[in-house]
């Protein structure tokens, strides 16, 4: 059997359990680049995922804690609908992904890994990303470090 070694991932499979909601906790710093946060509008904010299905793979959040999208009001759904596009255009200039999943997983029986606090994922794809890693290893490739990919992305943020 040959290993897939990324080192990197441990901390992330080490770590305490944070208390809180990680994305309301994010909100309250001020370190964004530590905290990967690409963007920040006035209704909420654009990260990018610490556990990725494919490398890009951010997420649209709003600032209010709440579980489902029906507990927005329509200016924050609106600015939410807004972000996934910057998100959207972003990616196209750094990655140039072949196209795109964009999805909300609404409570834990449809996958929400945070399931208080509703948001919109944004994966880039592109053609022959899905292998037979996931299939048989149960592994998927990330082939860019997330401090790179922030990079990358936010430099595209700074500018609009």
């Amino acid at each position: 059997m040959k290993q897939l070694w990324a080192p990197w991932r441990m901390k992330y499979l080490v770590a305490d359990k944070e208390e809180g909601c990680i994305f309301c906790n994010r909100i309250a710093e001020s370190c964004d680049q530590e905290n990967y946060i690409l963007y920040r509008g006035e209704r909420g904010f654009l990260i990018l995922n610490l556990y990725p299905y494919n490398s890009g793979h951010m997420m649209a959040v709003p600032y209010a804690h709440v579980p489902s999208l029906e507990d927005l009001d329509a200016e924050t759904l609106t600015e939410l609908m807004l972000l996934v596009n910057k998100g959207l255009a972003a990616l196209r200039q750094a990655m140039s992904p072949q196209g795109f999943n964009i999805g909300v997983n609404i409570g834990e029986v449809a996958g929400a890994g945070i399931v208080g606090h509703v948001h919109i994922h944004i994966v880039p794809r592109w053609g022959g990303d899905t292998n037979f890693m996931p299939v048989l290893a149960e592994t998927r490739v990330i082939p860019e470090l997330l401090d790179e990919t922030y990079e990358r992305l936010r430099s595209i943020f700074s500018t609009t």
